[in-house]
């Protein structure tokens, strides 16, 4: 077996688990935290929480929430003159992806200066990294755990994926009451996003038997408990279950990266600013599809950890088995299916597909693909 790595946070989970943010902020030296949020989290109460948890630990804190869907290089920087102006030497991020993602862009200019676009690509930051806590209140993004940061650079409207095993917090916080307050619409979406880095990880180039442990059971868990969690905002169990597929999907993606769908799901995010997890619940299945001859024994073993019964099944029609699930998934708890009902259209493929050919996490997709095989994938989706 060849050499591997695996990278992960501390991780601190459970019930009321947040309100230890301020007190693990503090066990890694921090003085003065920046709190980095959204409108959202602020007024559903667990910004509230987490500030209370800093007075009860006596940690300093000042706080940016001006954080929105698909985060821009101009909130990274307005948030980076918030740190360097508060004298902050430490973060916390709470929210959801894009919440951490801004979180660690601070984190970046904070320590290493420039614009958040200098550190497009892999291993680009040179400087250690401020403390950072991290409090996901999605399942969700797994950049609680991640190396990756997602971020919008608005002149070139593109999202830049930003890789480096600095962006790994110090401590991640999952308490899975947060997700009690999500709609069932954004349940369903943030859920897609976890189903998609869990199979993009096992099928990945990139993948490890360490990866390969948290993806499976990641599946596992989504296949079961996504629909009673999209239709249950009380449902403990399915909570608690998302939960930890969130957690574990984002160690096994964080260490094994991720494939086409996320390529494009990129692009298509960059220019157009659709929610994220809404354009990869359209865009997994046909990129299972166009992935399946690479991996047939992956794709067969999928179908498996999803509850489909493939005896007497050849390893293709596994795969295939493993395709309709997801799709009978999506339908079921009401994402969409086309890429046209999201209002993407024909002329706006060539410009995607220019773009997801360009992205890093393209690089592990198990399958090679062209400018003309994105261009037909796309079609096909429309």
């Amino acid at each position: 077996m060849p050499i591997t790595k695996f990278v992960m946070p501390e991780v601190i989970f459970g019930k009321d688990s947040l309100e230890q943010a301020g007190e693990a902020c503090v066990r890694i030296g921090a003085k003065k935290a920046l709190i980095v949020s959204d409108s959202g989290v602020a007024g559903s109460g667990w910004l509230e929480k987490v500030i209370q948890s800093c007075r009860e630990a006596q940690l300093s804190f000042s706080a940016f929430i001006d954080v929105t869907t698909n985060p821009k290089d101009s909130e990274v920087e307005a948030g980076c003159r918030t740190f360097i102006d508060q004298e902050c030497d430490a973060i916390i991020g709470v929210g959801g992806g894009s919440a951490l993602d801004v979180a660690k862009g601070i984190a970046i200019l904070a320590t290493n200066g420039g614009r958040i676009r200098d550190y497009e690509g892999v291993d680009k930051i040179h400087s250690p990294l401020p403390p950072m806590v991290m409090v996901m209140t999605t399942a969700g993004s797994g950049s609680e755990v991640s190396q990756f940061s997602v971020i919008v650079d608005s002149e070139r409207e593109k999202k830049m994926t930003i890789i480096s095993k600095t962006l790994v917090p110090d401590i991640a916080i999952i308490d899975p009451q947060t997700l009690m307050t999500k709609e069932a619409d954004l349940t369903a979406m943030t859920g897609m996003d976890v189903l998609t880095h869990a199979i993009e990880a096992y099928v990945s180039i990139a993948a490890t038997p360490l990866t390969d442990v948290q993806a499976k059971n990641a599946l596992t868990l989504v296949s079961r408990y996504l629909r009673p969690s999209v239709a249950s905002r009380t449902n403990q169990e399915a909570k608690e279950a998302m939960a930890m597929a969130s957690l574990q999907a984002g160690l096994a993606f964080s260490n094994a990266i991720l494939g086409a769908a996320h390529a494009i799901s990129h692009a298509i995010g960059g220019k157009h600013l659709l929610p994220h997890g809404e354009i990869n619940a359209i865009l997994l299945p046909y990129v299972m599809e166009y992935n399946l001859i690479a991996a047939p024994r992956r794709f067969a073993e999928m179908a498996e950890l999803m509850g489909v019964d493939t005896r007497g099944r050849t390893q293709r029609e596994g795969g295939n088995a493993a395709i309709q699930f997801v799709r009978e998934l999506s339908a079921d708890i009401g994402t969409p299916r086309r890429l046209g009902d999201v209002g993407i259209t024909r002329e706006m493929i060539r410009w995607i597909a220019s773009t997801a050919l360009e992205d890093a996490c393209m690089i592990t997709n198990p399958r090679d693909m062209s400018m003309a095989q994105i261009t037909q994938l796309l079609e096909n989706s429309l």
